[in-house]
């Protein structure tokens, strides 16, 4: 059988693991992106990531490892500067964006002939996935979704009224630090599967989707859940079948799922 054939190779039950955990992780964040109106967020820290993996080229280091540090490190910039000035969080976000993507092609200039690093980030390299990769997605993955699965209540309460979950008791200057935190992590994993280009597309896509189909909020975050599950595992499979790049396949799956969702809204209307 196809399916069968198709996950027998090592390499594509990497990719399928992977892109399992990682649908999950950024479909969970992508609802508290779509509800605090941070859609930017994800894009710049995708971006932000490329002097990470420059920094890497140069010394010798391990990309993954240090994007995933530098995107902490300009999440937390972000964070602070919004509290210590009056600048939105989106012009920060474009400053730092532009700021963090020039210092990477400028490092970048420096290192002669041939990157396969820099391309495998900029447009993703899901079937290149290593056991090494695998680990660092399952260990962080675990971590984000464990801290979101706990806190649940009180995030979802601080994206949709922050004043009131103030009043409540709620540590919403904390809660909203790790939220940063725990966006980027997952973006720059994303990443990885996808490419700076597309992996905002994994964390807007499957929430901006589910919100066109359900009333409750708990049937929105399943059915997040479910969207994106889908998007991987068509995309991926697609994408083996007929040759294809597996993140620009992703990233259409889930598009055609959008539309489609569109099209059912207007007949159930009806």
């Amino acid at each position: 059988m196809p399916f069968l054939e198709m996950i027998s190779h090592p390499f594509m039950q990497r990719a399928f693991l992977s892109g399992a955990l990682l649908g999950v992780l950024l479909a969970y964040l992508g609802i508290f992106v779509t509800l605090r109106k941070m859609a930017f967020f994800g894009d710049g820290i995708a971006h932000s990531s490329l002097a990470g993996i420059a920094i890497a080229v140069m010394t010798g280091l391990a990309p993954l490892p240090v994007a995933l540090v530098w995107a902490v490190i300009v999440a937390l910039f972000i964070f602070w500067l919004e509290r210590a000035t009056r600048l939105a969080s989106d012009t920060l976000i474009g400053i730092f964006f532009t700021a963090s993507m020039a210092l990477g092609v400028l490092l970048m200039s420096f290192s002669r002939g041939y990157q396969p690093e820099l391309l495998s980030f900029l447009f993703g390299s899901i079937l290149a996935i290593q056991n090494v990769d695998t680990y660092i997605t399952i260990v962080v993955s675990a971590a984000i979704m464990g801290w979101l699965s706990y806190y649940f209540r009180s995030l979802a309460y601080m994206s949709l009224a922050e004043e009131n979950a103030v009043i409540a008791g709620i540590n919403t200057k904390l809660y909203t630090a790790i939220l940063y935190v725990a966006l980027a992590l997952a973006t720059v994993l994303g990443v990885k599967i996808l490419g700076v280009v597309l992996v905002s597309a994994l964390i807007i896509l499957p929430s901006a989707t589910s919100r066109m189909l359900t009333r409750s909020f708990r049937g929105y975050v399943a059915l997040s859940l479910v969207i994106s599950e889908l998007m991987i595992f068509t995309g991926l499979s697609v994408s083996y079948r007929y040759d294809l790049p597996s993140g620009a396949t992703v990233v259409l799956v889930g598009t055609g799922f959008f539309f489609l969702a569109n099209v059912l809204r207007a007949v159930l209307a009806r």
